[in-house]
């Protein structure tokens, strides 16, 4: 099969999606009681995001609702039995809903409800307790509503709940001296403690939440590049982020090998669907191992031909005998991935000369070559034999006496008429 050179590239070329990492990697290595306590109330049809904002919430909650029995028993001992209780319900209401959660599964009724409680129940305990300094600025508490809520759902989502916090924090602000006239009474110490540790509680949990923040969007970042390295080279994916322009550039010396697998179409009708993707990606992993070892550029694969080329992007000091060199391995290659018994063979065209290389598409991309170069390189391998290394003249001319050809003479080629071409044997002995 000859590959359509204006076909845009259909397949990422071998990238492993457990190499790339993700959420749900990270998750494994929990213990089984938190990542059991973490899925409460799982969807199967969650996307990974989705999946990590639900288990995210459902820890944050089991872990606020755990600590609260702190504030519960210490209250009680300072005899401040109204803030004691505060704390108290607000650990009952989220045992609730999160059992609630785990039998319904209804993520946004007890998202809100939770967000609800955090913005809420740190005010009510700085009233109950005679505002903001009697309270050890307990409402700084309130500030992980919205922060969680752009966690949870996104910044649009969060500027709500962060109005909801300046509102409450104002209304604090012009109604302390009221709640101050009714504050109960606590000792000195215990207030200067409660503000170090309101201090330092909501700081940390701010601080951990930006370190997530970035440290997520620096994996998305790593993600992005090494997806985006496998499918176009790193020299033009860094031009392509810098800018949007087109690119296209003229090379004027690169040499391009076509290959396609013979034999592989009566081996698809007869092999089970998954065997023959794992064979095929066995082949064009050891081919890709020999393009990189010959510093040489992976073009594309279509079905089960494959393009490649010396030269493009980057410049290649003789190119056309580290094609050269490429192509006299790809048979011993290819044999070894094949299933016992079979009959593949690569059948391989080359050709050197000046090619046009530049990026198409907009939401697929697609790194291409365009030229005669091209062409006839394409020609070659479709006019060529089984087993064997088709060349032109000019990849004859510039490999000179380093390899062994044998003559074919002129052959008729479609698009280009008769041709003097040769079968690249071996690269020739050193005396």
């Amino acid at each position: 099969m000859t590959p359509a050179l204006t076909t845009e590239l259909d397949q990422i070329p071998h990238a492993d999606p457990r190499a790339l990492g993700g959420p749900s990697d990270r998750w494994e290595r929990l213990p089984g009681p938190v990542q059991r306590l973490a899925d409460l109330g799982a969807d199967a049809a969650d996307d990974d995001e989705e999946r990590l904002q639900r288990r995210v919430l459902n820890l944050t909650a089991a872990l606020m609702a755990a600590f609260t029995p702190i504030w519960t028993i210490t209250y009680l001992a300072l005899g401040l039995e109204l803030p004691a209780a505060i704390p108290f319900v607000y650990m009952c209401a989220t045992v609730v809903f999160i059992v609630v959660h785990a039998r319904t599964g209804s993520y946004r009724a007890f998202r809100f409800n939770a967000l609800l409680m955090m913005l809420v129940f740190p005010f009510v305990l700085q009233w109950s307790l005679g505002g903001f300094a009697d309270s050890s600025l307990v409402a700084m508490w309130a500030l992980t509503a919205p922060l969680g809520a752009m966690f949870f759902a996104g910044p649009r989502f969060a500027m709500p709940w962060f109005a909801g916090f300046v509102i409450l924090a104002v209304a604090s602000v012009l109604l302390d001296s009221t709640f101050a006239d009714s504050a109960p009474e606590m000792p000195e110490p215990a207030r200067i403690v409660f503000f170090g540790l309101n201090l330092l509680a909501v700081s940390a949990t701010v601080f951990l939440v930006l370190q997530y923040f970035v440290r997520d969007r620096e994996r998305e970042r790593a993600r992005s590049e090494r997806l985006l390295l496998n499918v176009l080279p790193a020299s033009i994916a860094g031009r392509l982020k810098r800018s949007g322009d087109v690119i296209a550039d003229a090379h004027p010396e690169a040499t391009v090998l076509f290959a396609d697998l013979v034999g592989f179409t009566p081996l698809a009708g007869t092999t089970p669907p998954d065997e023959l993707v794992l064979m095929l990606d066995d082949v064009f992993s050891a081919w890709d191992e020999l393009a990189d070892a010959h510093g040489l550029e992976k073009i594309k694969t279509i079905g089960d031909a494959y393009m490649v080329v010396g030269g493009v992007p980057q410049p290649l000091p003789d190119h056309a005998a580290a094609v050269a060199e490429m192509a006299l391995q790809m048979g011993p290659a290819l044999a070894a991935c094949s299933p016992p018994g079979t009959d593949l063979r690569a059948r391989i065209g080359i050709d050197t000369g000046a090619v046009v290389a530049g990026v198409i598409g907009r939401s697929k991309f697609s790194f291409d070559l365009w030229g005669d170069t091209v062409n006839t390189a394409s020609r070659m391998e479709a006019s060529g034999e089984p087993g064997r290394v088709h060349v032109t003249e000019r990849v004859r001319a510039g490999l000179g006496e380093r390899y062994r050809f044998v003559a074919r003479g002129e052959i008729p080629i479609k698009g280009k008429g008769a041709m003097r071409t040769y079968f690249l044997e071996a690269a020739a002995p050193r005396l």
